[in-house]
């Protein structure tokens, strides 16, 4: 102890339990399998070794054959400032990654990235498209935790917007399978987003509250805004919350306390009730750095 009990199907990045004891690991454990707690997807669970270090996400492209890495990102998962609360599916992210050091990034080529690639090709499983490696950086080395076969949310949110190369060029010469032959060109700088969420969120939470401080476009100056779990009321005009995770509130700038302050500030414009965010998105990959 701690262990990890987690559902083994999909469950909205919400179906893990770090267990302290044993008494909650037989809880979590029986509230899935029994209970329900997570549907269909915890109706086999997994019961994983407890790492610890800082996560890091690293989205790839990939052709079947070459792998692109894209800048790293680092998410936030538990619902409450210092990293408290139930885990959920981002309450915000940054990118790059400050605690990751760039001197592994051969190491992680050779050992992680392109054996998974090849391993699925000899499966008779060539996949093209976007790999997410969830990753963490523990006293014993980079372990993986997970893999997606998609954008990761919120992580994409952060890295797309220091993209220089056009995007749909990637696409083209992942599809033809000439991404070797593209040059994937990031820029200088650092990005962030909050995610607005609705209170109570990621357990009850209530919807179609009333939404403002957003532009026409939906948006805030200075920021790109993410639209998660909104919609329009009936009069076409008014926007309203309609799911847990609302907005991603999304900056970019030279540096991540520019970057944060920017994306804190298009915030703080936004408001509905019960709207809850956290405060700290950033601040401990900063600590650790000073």
């Amino acid at each position: 102890m701690p262990i990890v009990i987690k559902a083994d199907g999909l469950a909205l990045g919400k179906g893990v339990i770090i267990a302290e004891n044993y008494s909650q690991a037989s809880e979590a454990a029986k509230n899935m399998l029994e209970g329900g707690a997570f549907g269909g997807a915890g109706s086999t669970i997994v019961i994983e070794e407890y790492m610890t270090g800082p996560e890091m996400s690293m989205l790839c492209f990939t052709d079947g054959k070459t792998v692109v890495p894209m800048v790293t990102a680092q998410d936030h998962k538990r619902a409450l400032d210092n990293d408290m609360g139930l885990n959920t599916g981002g309450m915000g992210a940054f990118s790059p990654s400050m605690q990751y050091d760039s001197s592994n990034d051969k190491w992680l080529m050779d050992n992680v990235l392109l054996p998974t690639v090849r391993a699925m090709e000899k499966e008779g499983r060539p996949f093209k498209g976007v790999l997410y490696f969830g990753l963490m950086l523990t006293k014993n080395g980079i372990k993986v935790l997970e893999y997606n076969a998609r954008f990761g949310d919120p992580e994409t949110q952060v890295v797309l917007p220091l993209l220089e190369t056009d995007l749909v060029d990637i696409m083209r010469a992942i599809s033809e399978q000439k991404l070797a032959e593209l040059p994937v060109v990031w820029k200088n700088g650092c990005a962030a987003c909050v995610v607005m969420a609705s209170g109570g969120y990621p357990k009850k939470y209530e919807t179609g509250l009333a939404i403002s401080g957003l532009d026409d476009g939906g948006q805030v100056a200075g920021c790109t805004v993410y639209h998660a779990g909104t919609k329009l009321a009936e009069d076409g005009q008014q926007l309203l919350t309609a799911g847990g995770r609302v907005l991603g509130v999304t900056a970019t700038a030279e540096n991540l306390p520019a970057a944060l302050e920017k994306a804190y500030a298009g915030v703080a414009k936004i408001q509905w009730e019960n709207v809850h965010y956290r405060h700290d998105i950033g601040q401990r990959a900063l600590q650790a750095l000073q």
